[in-house]
């Protein structure tokens, strides 16, 4: 039987009955996501005008069926990680502190909407509602989605130079402001710094985006790892999702052909580097101006 929980503005469940003392005392808690399944539980917070997003694993998720100490050393860990990958497409890392029962991140707030998010709009109304995001997205003109494409491209470029390998991105990583067509990275708690290797079988994320040897025990997980990633990325943005057939396809021809390389199941196939995909989509945007 599941704990409700309310704070300040919003109401919850949990497994079982949590402090959050700690959370009301930095500011109004005006926004709860409390659906995911990684341990973690996030909240909007405000003060004196200001806005926060604070990112919490310590609490008996209802989603969660781990050990909520494992949450909270998976997003210990991830500081390393956020701060190492500053950048102006990435959700920015304010503070992190210990509490009583757990581990909290703080980040600028940032009025996106996230283009995954099942618990306000599962398949099939994610793909079909007016007021889901991801569908919205999908009503974009092609040159804004396309520019949002070349965004997440360019952090995993710098990703890639940083000596990391993505592990467990996919839309719901993606933020969307509407308003402002600003496009933001976040929830990049499990990339890895290389050399990184399949330890698990089957990987962290969603099955939509994961390349056959994020399910491969051993294998090496690396830059054409994170091609293939990015490759079906676009084919979310601008395609089918797991339907990749041209028909499907909304950019060019030739966009097409650089994504279905990209998403080739054999690893000799696809560009060897996310820089190299980069670069084979931008020369292929220049000449058919995309």
């Amino acid at each position: 039987m599941n704990e409700c929980i309310t704070l300040d503005k919003v109401s919850f469940d949990l497994k079982e009955i949590h402090n959050f003392d700690w959370l009301t005392a930095i500011g109004e808690v005006f926004a709860v996501f409390d659906e995911q399944d990684s341990g973690n539980i996030c909240f909007g917070i405000e003060q004196d005008g200001v806005k926060r997003f604070v990112k919490y694993a310590g609490a008996r998720t209802k989603e969660y069926s781990g050990l909520p100490e494992d949450a909270v050393t998976r997003l210990r860990d991830s500081i390393a990680t956020y701060e190492n990958l500053q950048h102006k497409h990435l959700v920015k890392l304010i503070d992190y502190f210990e509490v009583e029962q757990g581990y909290a991140l703080v980040f600028d707030w940032f009025d996106g909407e996230c283009l995954h998010s099942p618990w306000s709009f599962p398949p099939p109304d994610k793909y079909s509602h007016p007021d889901s995001p991801y569908f919205r997205f999908k009503q974009l003109p092609v040159k804004q989605r396309l520019a949002a494409f070349q965004n997440i491209l360019a952090f995993h470029v710098f990703v890639e130079k940083q000596q990391y390998v993505a592990v467990d991105f996919y839309d719901g990583s993606i933020l969307y402001d509407f308003e402002n067509n600003v496009t933001k990275i976040c929830d990049i708690d499990l990339y890895k710094q290389k050399p990184f290797t399949n330890n698990m079988g089957r990987l962290w994320g969603s099955s939509r985006f994961m390349s056959p040897e994020e399910f491969e025990m051993g294998a090496a997980i690396d830059e054409r790892t994170n091609v293939f990633n990015m490759g079906a990325v676009a084919f979310g943005l601008l395609g089918g999702e797991q339907n990749r057939s041209l028909s499907k396809w909304e950019a060019s021809q030739e966009l097409y052909d650089v994504a279905w390389k990209a998403v080739n199941p054999a690893r000799a196939e696809r560009y060897t580097t996310v820089e190299e995909l980069y670069n084979a989509w931008q020369l292929t945007s220049a000449s058919r101006n995309d």
